[in-house]
């Protein structure tokens, strides 16, 4: 049994680094590279790390990896989000380096590309998660409040973040970007559908109780 979960930890881990390893790699064997400068690469690698991040911050919520506890799980939610802040940042300031205009078009959601509006969407509410989750204690947030807040939001950084990154047609390699995606979506999806069956459980035993 023992050797089971050892070789199920180790799974987990290496479907996780594939996941995010591979788009990353082939990305970094585009032809469109010889094109760009030092900082728009670092600032478009910025960008698929971040997406990488959305992919494990849900897998993190729900306890889906091994061995970590539940404490710790959330200790490294909370560090996996300083770092996605981080790695957006990086790609942002990094584009805005490269093409102030076309930056205060996207910001002011006047771009004519089609994937901008998402990504800046996104961004935002990455950014509005983490300056609540900074002052959950000082405001007060009970958890319940907090997954009111959390939740919605969560849902438009997936969503802003995978179609942002399936309309660019850019370094990322189009098979291994869509397997991506598709796993951030269904990570998402799955984590929001164990945590409602747990708080409706959790319900109505708490109704059964008061009826006893």
């Amino acid at each position: 049994m023992t050797g089971w979960r050892s070789a199920r930890v180790i799974l987990v881990w290496v479907a996780i680094a594939l996941a995010i390893g591979v788009p990353v790699a082939l990305a970094a064997t585009s032809e469109q590279l010889a094109w760009r400068g030092p900082v728009y690469i670092l600032a478009g690698f910025a960008g698929i790390v971040a997406l990488g991040l959305v992919l494990v911050q849900p897998l993190l919520t729900g306890g889906y990896l091994p061995p970590l506890s539940a404490y710790r799980g959330r200790r490294a939610h909370h560090w996996i989000g300083g770092a996605l802040v981080l790695a957006v940042l990086v790609h942002v300031a990094g584009l805005w380096i490269t093409s102030p205009p076309d930056m205060i078009d996207a910001l002011t959601y006047t771009s004519p590309t089609p994937f901008s509006p998402f990504g800046v969407t996104a961004m935002w509410a990455i950014f509005i998660v983490a300056l609540l989750a900074s002052l959950r204690r000082r405001l007060e947030l009970r958890p319940r409040t907090w997954r009111f807040i959390h939740m919605p939001l969560a849902i438009v950084i997936v969503a802003g973040s995978v179609v942002h990154c399936l309309l660019i047609e850019g370094t990322m390699e189009t098979i291994s970007k869509a397997v991506l995606c598709v796993l951030v979506v269904a990570a998402t999806a799955k984590v929001m559908m164990d945590l409602q069956v747990w708080r409706k459980r959790r319900t109505l035993r708490e109704e059964s109780g008061a009826r006893q």
